[in-house]
């Protein structure tokens, strides 16, 4: 697939220079398309999805940008995949089956080629998780250069969240809002009222942070008193197969809710671009079920258990036993979860 010119820019000056005034232009071999092009983004300067109060996630540029009438991004991973027997079939059922293909045997290389740049706006203590995916190329606004907006993350009451007793790092359950009813109930409904009035305390000291600046305090030693609720916010370019590495983690159950939330945003944004894509990720990732060895065992031993009572693995005599070797509580928490997603 041969990359065409970039299209005129609305504001470009009628005289600007075209093939033939190019300094190398004798060097230069011009090949033209063999269908007409489109614009995957329907020539828009960016679009946009709003997270909370002050966030968004902005896609402001994809590569390719370009494709045939009737192709998505998704003609360029194929075009990677088949390089080395030439472009092949151009239908697009096949195209699918081959990157069904890739993705399921996990060959990710093809989806390095393609790429997307994403402007967003995010509370600091989101972007301190997002950087731990180090597979992208970042700029981030810079609070040594300009002053840090007033612009701060604060959840609603009902999404004040406990700390969950089995995972360290997170909590789902909801405090009860509601005070009314039990002595439980309404000391749950104060704490998370008590929550929201430090998180307003903690905004105050934005007001602190501009007098001193003001003053003469470097910019750079002003910020660090600022808490990590504020936004900030950056440029972040990404090859598909690492975008894809992020929304398996950060679209996760277990990942905190207000990343899921960014990364949902991201995945809409891309879905339209690279359909075939996004729908094996989805079969053959995200809605799909690792099993370990011992979850493997334990249903083993299940079969085994009713084909020795004359029932068949479709039997309900026997019943699917816990994993052995491990008595770790969290991985047979997985296991049961598992086990009620396969019906056993």
């Amino acid at each position: 697939m041969t990359t065409p010119p970039p299209p005129a820019h609305a504001d470009a000056p009628a005289s600007a220079p075209n093939r033939a005034d190019c300094p190398d232009s004798g060097r230069i071999r011009a090949i033209p398309s063999e269908a007409p092009w489109r614009d995957l983004m329907g020539g828009d300067a960016r679009r946009e999805i709003r997270c909370y109060d002050h966030g968004f996630v902005a896609l402001v540029d994809a590569m390719p940008r370009l494709v045939p009438e009737g192709q998505t991004a998704d003609a360029a991973i194929v075009q990677a995949a088949r390089v080395s027997y030439g472009q092949g079939t151009k239908k697009v059922s096949e195209d699918r089956g081959l990157i069904r293909y890739l993705l399921r045997h996990r060959h990710t290389t093809p989806f390095e080629m393609v790429e997307f740049k994403f402007h967003v706006a995010m509370p600091i203590f989101i972007a301190r998780q997002w950087i731990r995916h180090r597979t992208a190329n970042v700029n981030e606004y810079s609070g040594r250069y300009s002053i840090m907006p007033d612009r701060f993350y604060k959840p609603s009451i009902e999404n004040v969240r406990k700390q969950s007793r089995a995972n360290r790092q997170g909590g789902s359950e909801r405090f009860v809002t509601e005070p009314e009813g039990s002595e439980e109930a309404r000391r749950e409904a104060q704490t998370a009222a008590e929550f929201l009035a430090y998180l307003e305390k903690t905004e105050k000291l934005h007001a602190e942070y501009l007098r001193l600046s003001e003053a003469g305090v470097s910019r750079e030693l002003a910020r660090i008193g600022l808490p990590v609720s504020l936004y900030t916010e950056w440029y972040w370019k990404c090859d598909l197969h690492n975008i894809l590495r992020f929304l398996s983690l950060r679209m996760d159950a277990h990942a905190q809710e207000e990343i899921r939330v960014y990364a949902q945003a991201m995945h809409d944004l891309i879905e339209p671009i690279v359909p075939l894509t996004m729908e094996a990720w989805r079969d053959y990732d995200r809605e799909a079920m690792h099993l370990t060895r011992l979850e493997i065992e334990a249903i083993r031993r299940l079969a085994e258990q009713r084909g020795r009572e004359g029932e068949g693995v479709g039997g309900a005599g026997a019943t699917l036993q816990p994993l052995v070797v491990s008595d770790n509580k969290r991985e047979q928490a997985e296991w049961d979860e598992k086990r009620r997603r396969l019906g056993l």
